[in-house]
């Protein structure tokens, strides 16, 4: 082999792993489907306005301000995409002055890619947990490719769970089938594991203690858990997920001791589940998803709520209550949601319309009390942690004056995906757990301030945008601005923008490079950069 070649080879045989470890598969390039608001949203987004407001009036809270446009496309991007937005697209996103632009941004983020892979791997952490489950017959990326393809493709969110709970086929050929298949423990499938999954995903609640004893606290008795397992009794993995009509369902009976044969039965609303031509699964399927069950469309409200402020509006978002007499804002937001067809897309812009989204994080009330008042009413958007993902992918992003998607040069995307996965690992993955209040550590603060990646993603080389700040900015003005663009979506306080300027003196060259990598380290490592608002 010619020497002179050998390095060019390695560079594209690395190219060659990224790809295949960004797609893991080949992948559906069919176009995104269109979206357009078949109703106006400004009915269903009244209802929300209209009852938090009473909310505030009843408790004397005065909301905050309207938060900057800016400041809101930073937030939805993060919700939306799991990262700050680029330069780029802050400039295209000033440029637009046209009525309400967040509305209609959030209308183009819902159509881009990026979207639908994102929001697939938050709701697949739900759907299938987050370890890596059992070797062979769990494939997480090909079920995370078929979930980014209905999210793609705008499939209506109720068919979405029909699929997955009623689904039949090879893991790889069906990949919705790893949604039974993660559940598979060497030669046995743990129903009840399935049960408690699926209750907590569809409907938001707790069955977990029904396992083994009568809910302590909540309605559940025992046989109703039974009940639910049992509709998964029948389901065998070997070549596939198929239904083995010989197969029964068992559980242990605490007096005797003895296994008792257990029927797949439904703890409320048995006349939901369709009688006739259905198997086991499909009848539950039918059953979480039914038009009347309220549960499952205040779940899917609660998660989406959680996904887009960092909080869920009812905690713990997979133990929630049964549903309040009197109508929240969960109701109002899924009841729309019903009315048009199960669409998430349209719940995201529901929920980005809101009063309550779009407000600042500030507030002029100092009394602790008198703030934990405001945040938990949704008077002032909530402060809370970027999840790893976030935190990395924000890094990634502003380490690059482009956005980074699908159409990003190839070493683009596989630097982020490994450097993404890493980072997580290292930082601490929160496994299915995403939406729980949590505190930053030392490690964490540790692994920003002098981990690898961070010193990788700031310095400087031919594509990142540090280097195109440091050589291609006019002015030490622009430079600075820049950096701020980047890494928090915004502009430089006056006072922020004389400290930086005075750093970078008359430095050019090398110098000015520096300098500029120092400005990344700082806000890679300020407190606004690891939070959400």
């Amino acid at each position: 082999m010619n020497r002179s070649l050998a390095p060019f080879l390695v560079v594209c045989g690395i190219a060659l792993l990224c790809g295949w470890a960004v797609s893991g598969h080949k992948r559906d390039h069919a176009p995104a489907a269109d979206f357009r608001a078949t109703e106006d949203l400004a009915p269903a987004v009244k209802l929300v306005d209209d009852h938090l407001a009473q909310e505030w009036r009843d408790n004397k809270l005065t909301p905050a301000e309207m938060a900057p446009d800016l400041q809101v496309l930073r937030r939805l991007m993060l919700s939306l995409m799991g990262t700050v937005p680029s330069v780029e697209e802050v400039r295209q996103f000033e440029a637009d002055n046209q009525p309400d632009r967040v509305g209609r941004w959030t209308q183009m983020l819902l159509n881009d890619r990026r979207y639908a892979d994102y929001i697939a791997q938050r709701l697949s952490r739900c759907f299938v947990g987050a370890d890596d489950g059992q070797f062979i017959v769990f494939r997480r990326d090909r079920f995370n490719a078929w979930l980014s393809e209905q999210l793609h493709n705008s499939t209506p969110y109720d068919e979405i769970v029909r699929k997955m709970v009623a689904s039949k086929g090879l893991w790889t050929g069906q990949p919705e089938s790893n949604f039974i298949t993660a559940a598979q423990a060497n030669d046995d499938l743990d129903e009840n594991k399935l049960a408690t999954r699926s209750v907590r995903a569809f409907l938001g609640q707790s069955m977990d203690c029904a396992q083994c004893h009568d809910h302590f606290f909540a309605e559940w008795k025992q046989h109703q858990f039974a009940g639910i397992a049992s509709h998964f009794g029948k389901t065998k993995v070997a070549l596939g997920v198929f239904e083995d009509k010989e197969k029964v369902f068992k559980v242990q009976n605490r007096k005797t001791l003895e296994d008792e044969v257990v029927e797949p039965a439904v703890p409320f609303h048995s006349d939901w589940v369709p009688q006739e031509g259905k198997e086991p699964r499909q009848q539950l399927a039918e059953w979480f998803t039914h038009p009347e069950n309220r549960r499952f469309e205040r779940a899917i409200a609660n998660r989406m709520w959680g996904l887009m402020f960092g909080k869920p509006f009812i905690a713990p978002v997979d133990d929630m209550p049964n549903p309040p007499e009197k109508p929240d804002v969960l109701d109002l937001i899924g009841r729309d949601f019903r009315q048009h067809n199960c669409d998430l897309r349209r719940m995201v812009q529901v929920i980005v319309s809101t009063r309550a989204f779009r407000q600042a994080s500030d507030h002029s009330a100092t009394d602790p009390e008198e703030v934990d008042r405001l945040t938990n009413q949704w008077a002032v958007f909530p402060l809370t942690r970027l999840r790893p993902e976030q935190v990395i992918g924000s890094m990634l992003q502003a380490s690059y004056i482009q956005k980074i998607d699908q159409n990003s040069h190839l070493f683009v995307r596989g630097n982020r995906f490994f450097r993404e996965r890493d980072f997580v690992q290292a930082y601490g993955d929160l496994g299915d757990q995403e939406l729980v209040d949590r505190a930053g550590t030392i490690p964490q603060a540790l692994l920003r301030m002098n981990g690898e990646m961070t010193r990788d993603t700031i310095k400087i080389d031919p594509l990142s945008s540090a280097n195109r700040i440091s050589n291609q900015c006019d002015t030490n003005k622009d430079v600075v601005e820049l950096c701020y663009l980047a890494c928090l979506a915004r502009r430089p306080t006056a006072e922020e923008e004389a400290h930086f300027l005075d750093e970078l003196g008359d430095r050019k060259g090398d110098a000015r490079e520096v300098i500029v990598e120092d400005i990344f380290w700082t806000l890679f490592n300020s407190p606004e950069f690891s939070w959400n608002h």
